[in-house]
């Protein structure tokens, strides 16, 4: 609330008096103030409802007036939302009469639902919307806040793409004057449970999205949605490919009985003149809803009248502090496992920002889930080799690439150590050690899945050379593209991962390297294919010449970006520094 510039009047249009107008009813007992109108009536809600309708308003309004980007990317945003809609809607339309178009229009809505349910967890970092623990001090009722929460739920791009499909899928579904009636009122029971939970679960992990368990939760459920897309696309490719329509009826057949997709079954079920049916399958999503609004006002109650325990210190908090100094005074498990000397304190430092901070684990995270899955969806499409695996390696690989970039501001404090060129190299070969210790094992372990998988061990040693050659290629190049590619990951804007006007940066780094990393191994490659082709029984000999050429190059990119690294502390701290 607080990047308002034109915040609407009081709604008893009295600024003086916010604490006992007309528009307000405390949560707790206390007199409303003299004249006031009864506490948690009709007029009450309804100015409270619109002054947030307005309050929305002016949040968008005035987030487009600040930088042209942001500005840029809403229009954007609203016309590719409009376009996909509206595509959406026609489609939805044309399909109607077909024989499938009820199942999947309840697909639709189930998925449409569920990403609801998602959202908050994963936008509920950066939108402070989300939050309604920041209106615990105003005196509103949970009823009146509940109302218009709800409303300015419903204004935005969101719910207008959600509209545009939904309808799409009711209205395709229905026939008949009673099918239609229904669908009307099917749509609108679907936008309600739809914004109606993502209220909830925003609310009852108010206090915990705010907090870093919260960012980590939304990392964790921006990979299960990754993850949910990629077995979506192979459903539909299953279903297209095979001419078939089996497995999406198998998801139709469990879905029509889960709210909100009762909805779609009411709608078929009037349309086909089963009106029991129809009756049943509504009442499912009017409990839901009502099970829904139950919880969130239960959880908004709590919020608005129960201190934040996170502010409580527990009575042993001065121990436990204690305690874990003086661990850390003596190193603890990780530090007495690392080498001794600066590299092994940089490659702890390295792992524990792996570990805490949201960004550097986000990346982690899509690396480690993307390699790990990747093997099975290329399995599940009947195009896998074991030498896909690769792929695993290329993206731990990747973490390599702007090492200095997530230091941000603070590689000041890092440039203070670095008096040599001896502390150059050091430095870079702590935090290359640090991706090689958890890069070389999972590279492993994903050659070793990927041959269990596809039954094909005899690719097995020269799969796995090539994926550590290539490691190692691009954690020497990642070395190289930090120093004389640096860029700046801002840590307070969770929607951008680049400072402005500097994307070029990351096309001359990233790109750039993953292309001479793919040129470096040509000879390797070469080798592969001519050992594998001539049957000479020979192909095992490019597990020892792939791990010994991965060692090469990772410390000949290490040799190389090192002194050049202490002769630009000044560039880099510029380059990474910029917000």
């Amino acid at each position: 609330m607080s990047t308002l510039t034109e915040p609407p009047a009081p709604a008893n249009g009295n600024a003086a008096g916010a604490g006992a107008g007309h528009g307000s009813a405390p949560v707790t007992g206390g007199p409303a103030g003299a004249g006031a109108a009864p506490r948690g009536t009709y007029a009450d809600t309804a100015v409270i409802t619109v002054t947030f309708v307005r309050l929305k308003l002016s949040l968008i309004r005035n987030g487009l007036r600040q930088t042209t980007g942001r500005k840029a990317g809403f229009i954007s945003t609203a016309i590719t939302a409009a376009l996909i809609g509206a595509l959406g809607l026609l489609g939805l339309l044309a399909l109607s009469g077909n024989a499938h178009i009820a199942a999947l229009s309840t697909v639709i809505v189930a998925l449409t639902a569920l990403t609801w349910a998602f959202m908050p967890l994963f936008l509920g970092a950066s939108d402070e919307t989300l939050d309604p623990g920041r209106l615990v001090m105003l005196p509103l009722s949970p009823r009146s806040l509940m109302t218009a929460q709800l409303a300015a739920s419903v204004v935005g791009i969101g719910p207008i793409f959600t509209v545009m499909l939904v309808a799409g899928a009711a209205l395709s579904t229905a026939r008949g004057a009673g099918g239609y009636a229904l669908a009307v009122v099917a749509i609108a029971l679907i936008l309600l449970t739809c914004t109606v939970a993502s209220r909830a679960i925003a609310t009852a992990n108010a206090r915990l999205l705010t907090s870093r368990k919260g960012r980590d939760l939304a990392i964790l459920s921006g990979v299960v949605i990754a993850l949910g897309i990629q077995g979506i696309n192979l459903l539909v490719q299953k279903v297209a490919g095979d001419g078939g329509s089996g497995p999406l009826h198998t998801m139709a057949d469990i879905l029509r009985w889960l709210p909100p997709a009762t909805a779609i079954e009411a709608v078929r079920a009037a349309s086909a003149g089963s009106y029991g049916v129809a009756v049943t399958a509504l009442a499912g999503t009017v409990a839901a809803l009502s099970l829904l609004v139950w919880w969130w006002q239960r959880t908004l109650t709590r919020l608005m009248t129960s201190p934040d325990g996170s502010t409580i210190m527990a009575p042993d908090a001065g121990g436990k502090e204690r305690r874990g100094r003086a661990a850390g005074e003596g190193g603890g498990l990780l530090a007495r496992l690392l080498p001794a000397g600066r590299s092994g304190v940089v490659m702890e430092r390295v792992l524990r920002y792996a570990w805490r901070d949201p960004k550097a684990k986000m990346s982690w995270a899509v690396a480690v889930g993307m390699g790990v899955t990747f093997p099975f969806i290329w399995a599940a499409q009947g195009s896998a080799t074991v030498y896909h695996a690769c792929w695993g390696a290329a993206l731990l690989g990747l973490q390599m690439y702007n090492q200095f970039g997530m230091d941000y501001s603070a590689f000041w404090l890092i440039t203070q150590t670095i008096h040599t060129k001896r502390d150059a190299y050091l430095e870079l070969r702590g935090r290359l050690l640090a991706i090689a210790l958890i890069g070389v094992p999972f590279t492993c372990v994903v050659v070793l899945v990927s041959a269990a998988v596809l039954d094909d061990w005899a690719r097995t040693p020269d799969a796995m050379g090539l994926a550590l050659a290539l490691l190692g290629v691009l954690l020497g190049g990642g070395a190289v593209a930090s120093v004389r590619f640096p860029y700046s990951i801002p840590q307070d804007n969770a929607t951008r991962n680049v400072a402005a006007g500097q994307v070029s940066m990351v096309w001359y780094g990233v790109i750039g390297g993953v292309l001479a990393s793919a040129l470096l191994c040509g000879p390797l490659i070469g080798l592969t294919i001519w050992l594998n082709v001539s049957a000479a029984g020979w192909a095992w000999i490019v597990l020892p010449l792939g791990a010994g050429y991965g060692l090469a190059m990772a410390w000949a990119g290490l040799r190389w970006a090192a002194p050049r690294a202490a002769d630009r502390l000044p560039e880099i701290l510029a380059a990474v520094s910029k917000s």
